[in-house]
């Protein structure tokens, strides 16, 4: 069964009389244990997609499921608290806290059942994707980008969602960190039963991912 899915979305802007169109009658299906990656130009829609099953915006007309419930019956506050993980380009850190603190902060805000030792996972979740405690304990300010870019991932995985979703989560990291985190991807699809949904520019992503879709004239199909 589809842990996520959307049916016939369609996604535009208004330009006076004239609609640009991002997504249209857009139908794709998403399971547990896979790692997808989504290709396409800049400006092609794929951030949009992203905002839409991560339930940062609506589309215009259609729907999006998780376990075959319309997300907005869910509640799209409730949906994003405890069905999914959000890895943002950005990483939007909260920039006064340490690293550790990130990850609890996030926890604090889930509805999902959680371990009674939220500092313990946390830094066992921090140290599963290459932080040490030593680093944990540091305010985000003082880490090197691809370490934030790891405690954003930990911070996704802490509140125990089955969804991962990232937005360009290698592109502002180098080619070995690059591949370090899509092996975490990896891992956490195959070895935790993750749906882990990466948008990127990256073909060397894609190609290690286990199914790549392209966005193209709003349209999202398997790439050949």
């Amino acid at each position: 069964m589809a842990i996520l899915e959307t049916k016939n979305i369609t996604y535009y802007y208004q330009d006076g009389d004239a609609r640009r169109y991002i997504l249209q009658d857009t139908s794709v299906t998403f399971k547990k244990g896979v790692f997808y990656t989504i290709l396409g130009q800049s400006g092609s829609g794929k951030t949009t997609f992203l905002s839409l099953i991560s339930a940062l915006d609506s589309p215009i007309e259609g729907s999006i499921l998780y376990q075959g419930q319309d997300i907005k019956e869910i509640g799209y506050d409730e949906y994003r608290r405890n069905k999914v993980g959000i890895i943002f380009q950005s990483y939007n850190l909260i920039p006064y806290l340490t690293a550790l603190e990130n990850v609890m902060v996030a926890m604090s805000i889930t509805e999902n059942p959680l371990p009674d030792n939220p500092k313990e996972v946390a830094y066992n979740l921090l140290d599963y994707i290459g932080l040490a405690k030593t680093k944990a304990d540091r305010p985000v300010t003082k880490l090197s980008g691809g370490e934030q870019q790891r405690v954003a991932i930990a911070r996704a995985l802490a509140t125990n969602v089955d969804i991962i979703l990232a937005d360009e989560p290698t592109g502002n990291v180098d080619e070995a960190m690059e591949l370090e985190i899509v092996n975490i991807f990896k891992k956490l699809a195959h070895e935790h039963n993750k749906c882990v949904i990466v948008v990127t520019h990256s073909k060397e992503v894609a190609d290690r991912s286990d199914e790549t879709l392209y966005l193209y004239k709003g349209s999202l199909k398997s790439h050949e």
